[in-house]
């Protein structure tokens, strides 16, 4: 009988411990599932000392990489106006955003920006342009003001004013223009994400 009480016994204990093991975690599943990232940011040590800004929407701005614009995200707490998100432009890239190689055009570009905005076209004020300062990027400055409108949703096209007069800024292709202007004009200096 002892025999046949361990022949018995082993088994049942081993099927209840496969029980447990299997009531345990995950179950199983017949395919893979796609898992949703929930949302960041995740800080990292490269950006746990960072004071990026962590808000509920974001607000994207052109800067400059070797040449090349770059859309960079940001988030805020609330969606600026327009003339607030030039004023953001304006001021540059953040630490964080100069340390991955970000820079601005703006600087010294451009004295003065106010944007005007109605039934989706946004009209720039500009108080001095790069020809009286020397720089010989306002290609990539222009740029950056038509990049960071264009990605709004309430403006779908970028013109300039110089003194209340149509000013005539440099596209990618190194032509001249007075009419409006879209993202689609600085393509092919826009780096690839």
């Amino acid at each position: 009988m002892p025999g046949f009480a361990r022949r018995v016994v082993a088994p049942a204990v081993l099927a209840g411990l496969l029980v447990l093991v299997s009531a345990c975690g995950v179950p199983a599943e017949d395919r893979p599932r796609v898992v949703e990232v929930p949302p960041g940011p995740f800080p990292s040590p490269a950006t746990a000392g960072s004071t990026a800004p962590t808000g509920r929407v974001t607000e994207t701005l052109c800067f400059v990489r070797d040449d090349r614009l770059v859309p960079v995200p940001r988030r805020v707490d609330r969606a600026p106006d327009a003339d607030a998100q030039l004023r953001d432009l304006l001021a540059g890239p953040t630490t964080v955003e100069r340390d991955a190689g970000l820079t601005s055009a703006l600087p010294g570009a451009m004295s003065a920006v106010v944007a005007d905005v109605a039934g989706g076209h946004a009209r720039v004020t500009v108080g001095q342009t790069g020809d009286e300062t020397g720089r010989s990027d306002e290609v990539l400055a222009f740029g950056q003001i038509v990049c960071t409108l264009d990605a709004r949703d309430d403006i779908t096209t970028v013109s300039f004013l110089r003194d209340g007069r149509p000013l005539g800024v440099p596209r990618a292709d190194g032509s001249l223009s007075a009419q409006p202007l879209t993202a689609a004009d600085y393509t092919a200096l826009t780096a690839v994400r």
